[in-house]
């Protein structure tokens, strides 16, 4: 293993992994059960990832279009325990900001990686705990929590390890922030360790891992930011009569009554444009005054007015 691979913070573009210092899998086989749709996908993730960022667009898309046929099983995997276990290669935080800029350039999605520059990470635990403990109370919530969060980070280069940041992304989801704070020094923690005990259990060497099961011992797993096919084929593959819906829209702001944030790389994976033409689309519309925009210095992100 190079020097260059021994921190996780350094996600490989081309596997589009961010891999973890790990030891052997455990021998215990883990089957992953079904239950309330036809397959589960269990997603190890970290709200740092920079990959995982990168795969927004997709999973975005798969839910649209796919959203009846599986039920998404957010695991977090604690991607920087600290800054001490890693023995060469990047050893301070200040390290990360050019290849997070990098990786912003490489999937297309905004990223500022001044955050290490100016108000660095210790580490990543206390999101991952965060998120459990929203999980606790609202499972759909945590899920916009985590995109909060995320925008916090890289858009506005928020130390999401502070626990004022973690406070006002809660507050903008909505959430009971008393009972967050209860939580999260509470039995969050716990339910944070039975996710590294799973992952463990399952192999989860990197983010994002999904694990795509139909409950009958099925499994497919696609490792690392990939195109949208590979997430649709793995679908697909346990569950053919999965139906797709159209989500097509004649309306070019009707992805906003879902989704309140979108970047153009979302915007444009979702509906099938290039790139291009879903900047010039999103770009007038904010010209015409219908929606926001926020700028940083490796794109935008575009919000409802």
């Amino acid at each position: 293993m190079s020097e260059e691979k021994t921190n996780p913070l350094l996600c490989d573009p081309v596997s589009g992994m961010c891999e973890m210092p790990f030891g052997e899998k455990s021998n215990e086989t883990t089957n992953i059960s079904t239950e309330n749709k036809p397959i589960k996908i269990v997603y190890y993730t970290d709200p740092i990832c920079s990959s995982c960022w990168g795969i927004e667009p997709q999973l975005r898309k798969l839910k649209l279009e796919y959203g009846d046929a599986f039920e998404i099983d957010y695991r977090m995997g604690g991607l920087l325990p600290n800054w001490s276990y890693n023995s060469g290669g990047i050893s301070k935080p200040s390290d990360v900001a050019h290849h997070w800029d990098e990786a912003s350039l490489h999937y297309e999605m905004p990223i500022d990686g001044n955050v290490w520059l100016e108000d660095p990470l210790d580490s990543s635990y206390p999101s991952c705990i965060a998120m459990k403990a929203a999980q606790m109370q609202d499972k759909e919530k945590a899920v916009k929590f985590m995109r909060i969060l995320r925008e916090k980070l890289y858009l506005e280069k928020k130390n999401i390890a502070k626990w004022e940041n973690i406070a006002e992304a809660a507050k903008l989801t909505g959430l009971d922030i008393q009972k967050l704070k209860k939580d999260y020094e509470g039995d969050a923690k716990k339910l944070f360790e039975e996710d590294l005990r799973l992952g463990k259990s399952l192999g989860v060497r990197g983010f994002p891992t999904l694990f795509f099961s139909d409950g009958n011992q099925n499994q497919l797993t696609v490792y690392g930011s990939k195109p949208y096919s590979s997430y649709e084929n793995a679908l697909l593959a346990l569950f053919p009569d999965a139906k797709k819906k159209n989500i097509k829209n004649e309306n070019p702001l009707a992805l906003f009554d879902i989704f309140p944030t979108l970047a153009p790389k979302e915007y444009s994976i979702i509906l099938d444009k290039t790139y291009s033409d879903a900047k010039i689309i999103l770009e007038k519309l904010y010209q015409q005054g219908l929606l926001d925009k926020r700028m940083i210095k490796n794109g935008s992100v575009y919000s409802r007015k």
